[in-house]
């Protein structure tokens, strides 16, 4: 059996400033999901992002700068580490679910009238 994890360190004692993150669903919305294939892959459609897209947003989940060459001219590609999408995809639910909670609890008021 194999298993395989990917871990960052996490511990509270390795960090500093921390704050809530407030405007999740605003910057979830600037986020562009699309669907494409890859050039060596024609015949196979898949989700997902462009790298230098998401870096407005998240730049922590972006490797690499849009159109970067080497010396000899040829392509350094962008790469995305998506699990670092996902602190900001929790903060934009949290705030969805507490959005639809208010708006229940307004028309909950208002059918008791």
């Amino acid at each position: 059996k194999l298993s395989l994890a990917f871990n960052t360190s996490s511990d509270y004692r390795l960090k500093e400033n921390i704050t809530s993150v407030v405007d999740g669903i605003t910057r979830l919305q600037q986020l562009k999901p699309s669907r494409f294939n890859f050039i060596a892959d024609p015949n196979k459609t898949v989700d997902g992002f462009i790298a230098h897209e998401v870096q407005t947003v998240i730049p922590e989940a972006i490797t690499g700068d849009k159109d970067a060459v080497d010396d000899e001219g040829n392509p350094i590609y962008q790469g995305i580490d998506q699990s670092k999408l996902v602190p900001l995809l929790t903060a934009a639910l949290q705030e969805a679910i507490e959005k639809i909670e208010t708006l229940e609890a307004k028309v909950a008021a208002l059918e008791a009238e």
